[in-house]
């Protein structure tokens, strides 16, 4: 049996319409799951729906009660109530999420309410939830969770994953023979560094927020802001090698015979030399539509050509490794700085610790 999702509902967020309608506030409920830590947006009325629901479901209420609507008072203009709600709402989901009875929390509508996927699901509910399963607004969940210090670490786990997946999908498209591949590869990086993107602007934001009302200490705020500067460092060396074209590409473009077609000229030759020395079995290669209308010469200037393009390949990925190098350096600086100052800080404990019992040995003398 799995364990209980940790619910808190750390945060709000006004909300406005885009038909201009009335705002409203959105309660930033965080899950913490074994594998993936996700935010879902609810607001007043969902809880409402939801305590009705499950109270027809299973027959009695659930453990908690729900904090009752105010007739006088709007969360708009009344920071108190909307603290007030949040703690009481915060309280309502934990003690339904932990409690013994779990007729609550086997409901469809629950598991709806919390965007879980259902119990009776085929499929595995981690991968579920970790690509997102059941979030309508997937873009505003990742600006909440960003505002979080908990799942604002996730959110950055999931963009180096991102990167990850775009850098294995470029080194596909470079390697690979033939132009669908390169193509469906390439189309493959470029989404993942977009999604990659979205995030890192949701962390940007996040970080300021807490910044702004002193959720993280100053070196944890340092540190995180280190981290977004090392992946917009990633996001550019990305872009920049998911705009250059690859040699498959390039080959196609250009009239560059590819690594197949190559073999196939290979092949040519070497039957041709195989006919003079005897006799060869089965029909002799055809010739490529890049090589027909080359000699040996031109086939020659082709591959010249590739090795260039490859010699500046190398050279952008040597300016890549050169700034992540740099990036390690000063990391690496930072930590000894931070040590150092730990030291220091230490000593200073040491001294502060002596002092202390040279106090008490002297109160206890005067007493």
């Amino acid at each position: 049996m799995a364990p209980p999702a940790e619910i808190t509902i750390p945060t709000t967020s006004l909300y406005t319409p885009t038909d201009k309608s009335k705002p409203y506030t959105l309660y930033n409920i965080t899950l913490r799951l074994p594998l993936r830590t996700y935010v879902v947006q609810k607001r007043y009325s969902e809880f409402a729906t939801l305590h009705s629901t499950l109270t027809a479901l299973v027959g009695i209420p659930p453990p908690s009660a729900l904090p009752a609507k105010s007739w006088f008072k709007s969360t708009l203009n009344s920071p108190e109530l909307t603290e007030d709600r949040r703690r009481r709402l915060e309280a309502y989901l934990r003690a339904i999420a932990e409690s013994p009875d779990r007729r609550w929390r086997d409901t469809p509508a629950w598991r709806a309410f919390l965007n879980l996927p259902s119990l009776n699901s085929t499929g595995n509910s981690a991968v579920s939830v970790r690509t997102g399963y059941g979030i309508p607004n997937r873009d505003a969940a990742n600006a909440a969770a960003a505002q979080d210090p908990g799942t604002w670490l996730d959110l950055h786990a999931e963009m180096k994953r991102d990167f990850q997946e775009a850098r294995r999908c470029l080194a596909r498209r470079d390697t690979a023979t033939e132009n669908s591949v390169a193509l469906e590869a390439g189309s493959a990086a470029k989404k993942a560094l977009v999604k990659a993107g979205g995030l890192l602007a949701c962390l940007r934001d996040g970080l300021k927020a807490m910044e702004d009302v002193r959720r993280l200490g100053d070196g944890e705020i340092r540190r995180r802001k280190d981290l977004l500067a090392a992946a917009r460092v990633d996001r550019e060396d990305l872009d920049k090698l998911s705009s250059t074209i690859s040699a498959t590409i390039k080959a196609t473009a250009k009239g560059v015979p590819s690594a197949a077609d190559k073999a196939s000229l290979i092949g040519n030759a070497a039957t041709t030399a195989a006919k003079g020395r005897g006799r060869v079995l089965g029909a002799p290669l055809p010739e490529t539509e890049q090589t027909r209308e080359l000699d040996n010469q031109g086939v020659a200037q082709l591959q010249r050509q590739m090795m260039d393009d490859q010699d500046r390949d190398v050279e952008a990925l040597n300016k890549i490794i050169r700034r992540q190098r740099e990036m390690a350096e000063a990391i690496h600086r930072e930590v000894e700085e931070q040590i150092e100052e730990l030291g220091q800080v230490n000593s200073q404990a040491d001294v502060l610790a002596g002092k202390v019992r040279v106090a008490k040995d002297r109160t206890k003398k005067i007493s």
